[in-house]
């Protein structure tokens, strides 16, 4: 509910300031009236040279921003299609509405760890507003850049290595809602930002795989020592299995040679029955 509650006065916010940028027809003065009747007269004096001059074309992607006398033209941005201007007392302003793309440059941070890594991203966002995209700051897309790599730098400055490096989903949440934010005035709608890249200096590379392998060897041993362990316990029950059945001794013997058999070696065995033994062996207690 709050953050609806907060876009709503965002939004409410937001046309107040397009309102009031758009009241200019009502303060241009008497001789910007004067300026602006002689202008159509002149207009209407050279027909029909002078349409070609005053018809302009935006394509479906573009607004128009007008401007009268160096002043907004009421109702907003134009377009697209056909609309007309003034030859001598209106300018106007294209404004691309299309989602844009840019690459954040690799930066250099500190992380809250105290290591520096450097992280690079790309961001999506478009122009919602076009008259404040054009009131409100000189060069959008140029702050929009600037404000990212900012912004990259301050989120990632208050993370550790190991939330950097699993919980990039998070980070670049955090960098889109707080550059959506931050734009907001500038009528501009941050739609996703993405983290591209995380590079780590060489050494702490070097000193993470010797972690990591470690790990793994330590790992490794405690699951041989397991094995061997399990093993033991099996060997035992076996043992425990053969000496109730003095056949099951016998059995055992003739699989191990079947199995020496199927490797086809050279080595020659003289099987000799388990009785025979049986005289060499003690009497049982």
């Amino acid at each position: 509910m709050d953050n609806a509650e907060s876009r709503d006065m965002k939004t409410a916010n937001r046309r107040e300031r397009q309102a009031a940028l758009e009241e200019a027809d009502n303060s241009i003065g008497v001789c910007g009236w004067i300026l602006v009747l002689f202008s159509i007269l002149l207009t209407l004096v050279t027909l029909p040279i002078s349409i070609w001059m005053c018809i302009k074309i935006v394509k479906e992607y573009e607004r128009a921003i007008i401007f009268r006398l160096g002043r907004i033209l009421k109702g907003g941005a134009k377009g697209p299609g056909l609309f007309f201007i003034l030859p001598c007392t209106d300018s106007f302003i294209n404004v691309d509405m299309r989602t844009i793309t840019f690459d954040i440059p690799p930066q250099e941070v500190l992380t809250k760890d105290s290591v520096t890594v450097s992280v690079d991203g790309v961001v999506y966002y478009r122009v919602q507003n076009a008259t404040l995209a054009v009131a409100n700051i000189t060069n959008a897309d140029a702050a929009t850049r600037l404000l990212a790599q900012t912004t990259l730098r301050n989120v990632l400055g208050t993370k550790n290595l190991s939330e950097i490096l699993s919980d990039r989903e998070e980070i670049a949440h955090s960098m889109q809602s707080t550059l959506d934010d931050a734009t907001d005035d500038w009528g501009i709608k941050v739609e996703r930002v993405e983290i591209k890249d995380v590079k780590l200096p060489l050494q702490l590379q070097r000193a993470m795989a010797a972690e990591a392998e470690a790990t793994r060897e330590a790992r490794a041993k405690v699951i041989a020592a397991e094995g061997e362990m399990n093993a033991s316990r099996a060997l035992k029950e076996a043992s425990m299995v053969i000496a109730e059945s003095p056949s099951a001794l016998q059995l055992r013997y003739l699989q191990t040679l079947n199995t020496i058999a199927a490797e086809k070696n050279s080595t020659i065995i003289f099987p000799l029955p388990i009785d025979m033994m049986q005289a060499f062996v003690g009497p049982r207690a």
